[in-house]
């Protein structure tokens, strides 16, 4: 596989993004910085928000933007990027971890680096939503951090709530749609995108799992789940295999450009715009 990977990077970086590239602000990530985010992993539950909130101050974000949002036993952290409307669109990844010597690798730190690149990557921009970048608490218990913040969300401000984005196990196979838990109409986003920027992706189901877009989906609020769940993902999830030594870069930088190219999409469209059924 990474051989196979390795072989699109040239066109990829030169590929055209939601921004253009002569932009002063845009700072696009390299394989390198990926390379570089997985040196040093926190491997214990009690390590993970406190390191989750380290990483989004190195991406720039201020420590007046950072929310950690207590619901019950729940804790989870909200990193706001205003808009320039209260509509608003969610990126999020868990950040828990679970199983026996587990180090949470890739399932999930691959996703909290990721949407923590994608802010580094946004934040200087005047985008006409708001973007809550957010590290789920328990998701491993039940989605329990995501209802949490859903439940938060009245009635009458759903309409508000354009999208959600959610990154969720990368650096083991090549982007992919979670089909199950993913709006049609952001999987048909999801393979346009990946065209134009000519890299693979897959819309694939595994029956009983699930993440944390259910949880908005629940909510009638659009939303996806990008993934790149190797085919043998029992050996490695959730047990003492899920280390760092297993996370390809390469892949998880093809995911981050995935997510930016589809964020900035978002930002430009009507918020009812994933709403609409396909005819």
């Amino acid at each position: 596989m990474k051989k196979s990977i390795l072989s699109l990077i040239t066109i990829l970086l030169f590929s055209i993004s939601g921004f253009g590239q002569t932009t002063p602000q845009l700072q696009l990530s390299k394989v390198e910085d990926f390379q570089e985010a997985f040196k040093a992993i926190p491997c214990k539950n009690s390590e993970r928000l406190p390191a989750v909130k380290a990483l989004f101050l190195q991406m720039g974000a201020k420590e007046e933007d950072i929310v950690i949002e207590k619901i019950g036993d729940v804790k989870n952290i909200v990193i706001k990027k205003q808009g320039k409307t209260t509509e608003k669109i969610v990126v999020g990844a868990h950040y828990d971890l679970t199983g026996s010597g587990s180090c949470g690798a890739t399932d999930n730190w691959t996703g909290i680096v990721a949407i923590a690149h994608l802010y580094k990557s946004i934040k200087d921009f005047d985008t006409d939503k708001t973007i809550l970048f957010v590290g789920f608490d328990k998701e491993e218990e039940g989605l329990v951090g995501s209802k949490a913040m859903v439940s938060k969300i009245k009635k009458e401000n759903i309409a508000e709530y354009c999208a959600m984005l959610n990154i969720d196990g990368l650096g083991m196979n090549t982007p992919q749609i979670l089909k199950g838990v993913s709006d049609e109409s952001l999987q048909e986003l999801a393979k346009s995108t990946a065209k134009t920027l000519k890299v693979p992706i897959q819309i694939i189901e595994i029956l009983a799992a699930s993440s944390d877009s259910a949880s908005f989906r629940e909510k009638k609020i659009p939303a996806a789940t990008i993934s790149e769940i190797p085919q043998k993902w029992m050996e490695i999830y959730h047990n003492k295999a899920d280390q760092a030594d297993k996370i390809n870069h390469i892949s998880v930088y093809l995911a981050y450009r995935i997510a930016f190219l589809m964020l900035t999409q978002i930002d430009k469209k009507d918020c009812q715009a994933f709403r609409k059924q396909k005819k």
